[in-house]
């Protein structure tokens, strides 16, 4: 059964779903709402993807503001649980934690291939009706995110005056922008191609932001 981690809870006759109907209805959202703005995104095709009618998608999630917010929701929890293992805590270095975990999470994207656009177009989100509440829940959840799974970097190896969320901002920043440029150019984004990318990213960062003696 998927759970809810913390805010208003889900409807329980949702709840009460089996788990196969409950990720049917989010992947169905998750294909819409990544290929449409909010207002143009249609809970028609939502309910239809799911193999539900639209009264009952209504039912369990009253409005489509809400199924948006409880879909990002669980967004965030397929992103946490794709890098919970006890082997994540163990890492001490900035930029071994981040390949490690972006990696991990590039593996969900090749078998959810909507869970990253839904999460890229609500990233960016602007002047939508959802977009305010969107924005406190992502601002909230990337210094939730940064301080429970950062909590043990060795920050001791950056240079003086380096922020390292910085550093996480502008390999998200070039993650975001090398996934559009292939979208653009219609050429697949492949597992393998991304590390490739990323690891060249990491290596730039690490010698402009490290201590000489760790890189």
């Amino acid at each position: 059964m998927i759970k809810k981690k913390g805010g208003k809870p889900l409807n329980d006759k949702f709840k009460q779903l089996p788990t196969e109907k409950q990720l049917a209805i989010f992947n169905a959202s998750m294909e819409v709402f990544a290929k449409n703005d909010y207002k143009k995104a249609s809970t028609d095709d939502i309910a239809a993807k799911a193999g539900i009618s639209k009264g009952l998608l209504f039912y369990y999630f009253h409005n489509k503001k809400t199924l948006y917010l409880e879909t990002y929701d669980y967004v965030i929890r397929v992103g946490r649980s794709a890098v919970d293992d006890p082997h994540l805590f163990e890492i001490t270095d900035f930029f071994e934690l981040l390949t490690y975990a972006t990696e991990k999470k590039l593996q969900i994207m090749t078998k959810m291939p909507y869970l990253y656009d839904f999460a890229l177009r609500a990233f960016y989100s602007e002047k939508e009706e959802i977009s305010a509440p969107l924005k406190q829940k992502i601002g909230s959840d990337i210094t939730e995110i940064y301080q429970f799974y950062f909590k043990n970097i060795d920050c001791s190896k950056f240079n003086d005056g380096i922020d390292p969320m910085q550093i996480l901002n502008m390999l998200t920043w070039m993650s975001d922008g090398y996934i559009h440029l292939q979208q653009f150019t219609g050429e697949a984004v492949t597992l393998e191609s991304m590390m490739e990318a990323f690891s060249n990213w990491v290596q730039l960062l690490k010698r402009a932001s490290y201590k000489e003696e760790f890189q």
